[in-house]
């Protein structure tokens, strides 16, 4: 079962209907904010995304061969603080989520779990901080910058991505708050993926079930991470693992 993190009602409404046409995994949206999840809340869950947007890490875990049965967790926390766009507070912002984000990854301890941020945060330190936490946490962490168009995307929209993978995961049948932690492998069908960026965001807009066009669907389709990238992403860490692995 896939737990979904999103506070704002029309990209969790999104999510649903996602969902409800099976398109991504089943599962709970939780429409609260995440400072007000508690690790328990996640008990039961194989698969967590937090800050879940469109679903589009979910899409992308599928299109990478990552089997629904794989604990992971994702999260792509709020750019605004960092954005070239926004205010430049940094992590003085009050959206600055990432600790709220470490906090249940400290909690629950994960096996594994990616993430993505704009390209900007780099120079505020977000990464830095980010993988101090994760290394006293007991995370190998890595990161890449990579641009839509990497995937032949008709924009540039630089992101960075990471990984962090558990010692943990060395240690069959450790608990975690999704349940029992092992090496489970690669899905051997992956979701096979030959059309371009914009057919995919007019599936994505046609699967709205009666919410009607407006600045909320624009604004989540722009928010929203480029799945292709995504999962190219996680592609390279489980090549990379299971090279390691064997």
């Amino acid at each position: 079962m896939n737990y979904y993190n999103e506070i704002d009602p029309f990209a969790a409404q999104w999510i649903r209907n996602l969902i409800k046409e099976n398109l991504i995994p089943n599962g709970e949206v939780d429409e609260r904010s995440i400072v007000d999840v508690d690790g328990s809340d996640l008990e039961g869950f194989t698969q967590c995304h937090f800050f879940a947007g469109i679903a589009g890490w979910s899409y992308a875990l599928q299109l990478a061969g990552w089997g629904s049965e794989r604990p992971v967790w994702t999260g792509s926390p709020p750019c605004q603080p960092f954005s070239a766009a926004g205010d430049g507070k940094g992590t003085n912002d009050e959206r600055h989520l990432w600790p709220q984000f470490f906090r249940l990854i400290h909690e629950c301890h994960p096996p594994v779990v990616f993430g993505e941020q704009v390209a900007t945060a780099i120079r505020h330190g977000w990464f830095d901080d980010l993988q101090a936490d994760m290394e006293n946490e007991g995370y190998a962490t890595g990161m890449v910058v990579l641009p839509a168009c990497s995937v032949k995307a008709p924009h540039r929209r630089d992101r960075l991505w990471f990984v962090a993978h558990s010692i943990w995961n060395q240690q069959p049948w450790k608990k975690s708050c999704g349940g029992e932690i092992g090496r489970m492998g690669r899905q051997q069908q992956p979701v096979s993926w030959d059309r371009t960026w914009q057919s995919a965001l007019s599936e994505f807009r046609a699967l709205d079930d009666g919410i009607p066009r407006s600045v909320a669907g624009t604004d989540a389709a722009r928010n929203a991470i480029v799945p292709q990238v995504a999962a190219e992403v996680i592609k390279a860490y489980m090549d990379f693992n299971d090279e390691v692995s064997t």
